[in-house]
């Protein structure tokens, strides 16, 4: 524990001395309420210390493959994706010529990201890469309304082999790679290892934090996630 944490108010204190009370709540609500903030707070102080670690992690492996993309103003290699940011995250989404259509969880992700797009662009280069051509990945873009995600295809579909959005069977999976530019050198940083390997009992694999609007919305509602709901492309 650093000497900054050790600083820290107790959550349990902070949470006691909350003045939050709504109408006609019972003591029975607000001790169990008291309780739970005091793990909220806890949960909030975890999350912070583990994206420190994650920060402090050393220099990840050189990216040296020879990888090629099309975007919509034309081709471009790995550097290129950087534009004039020094860090990358790349999403690899699962739309691959195979796919009828888009895979919908990855579409209700990255809807989600939409909307911050623009905001995230001041910081870091954020691209969606997918194996279909870039025809198709634009028509996916105009129909839900995508105005700043910078959509690209894998041309050789050598980065989605190498980082995880293809495995060697064949099969996609989503990934969510994060690339630095430091000193001339392009390495790769970190990437959600969060897979079916590391799902537990009755739960779907998930990373933690969850990137997904969506679930997070649903995680303070009475119903939950449930247990056997997922987005659709479309409703009715």
């Amino acid at each position: 524990m650093n000497a900054k944490s050790e600083t820290l108010t107790p959550a349990a204190q902070l949470a006691r001395d909350n003045p939050v009370r709504f109408p006609h709540e019972s003591a029975e609500y607000r001790a169990a309420r008291t309780s739970l903030l005091a793990e909220e707070i806890e949960l909030r102080r975890h999350l912070e210390r583990v994206a420190a670690q994650r920060r402090a992690l050393p220099p990840g492996g050189a990216v040296t493959g020879d990888y090629r993309f099309q975007g919509e103003e034309g081709p471009v290699d790995f550097a290129g994706l950087f534009g004039t940011k020094q860090t990358l995250a790349v999403y690899s989404a699962m739309f691959g010529p195979q796919r009828e259509k888009p895979c919908p969880m990855c579409t209700n992700l990255l809807g989600g990201w939409a909307g911050n797009a623009a905001d995230i662009d001041q910081r870091l280069s954020l691209v969606v890469v997918a194996r279909s051509p870039i025809e198709r990945l634009v028509a996916w873009k105009r129909e839900r309304g995508w105005k700043n995600l910078r959509l690209y295809t894998d041309l050789t579909d050598a980065y989605s082999r190498d980082y995880f959005g293809l495995l060697p069977d064949g099969s996609e999976i989503p990934a969510l790679n994060v690339f630095t530019r430091r000193d001339g050198t392009v390495r790769h940083f970190w990437s959600g290892e969060m897979t079916g390997s590391t799902a537990d009992p009755g739960q779907d694999p998930r990373g933690a934090p969850d990137l997904a609007p969506l679930w997070n919305v649903l995680d303070v509602t009475p119903e939950g996630r449930g247990t056997d709901w997922y987005p659709a492309l479309d409703y009715p």
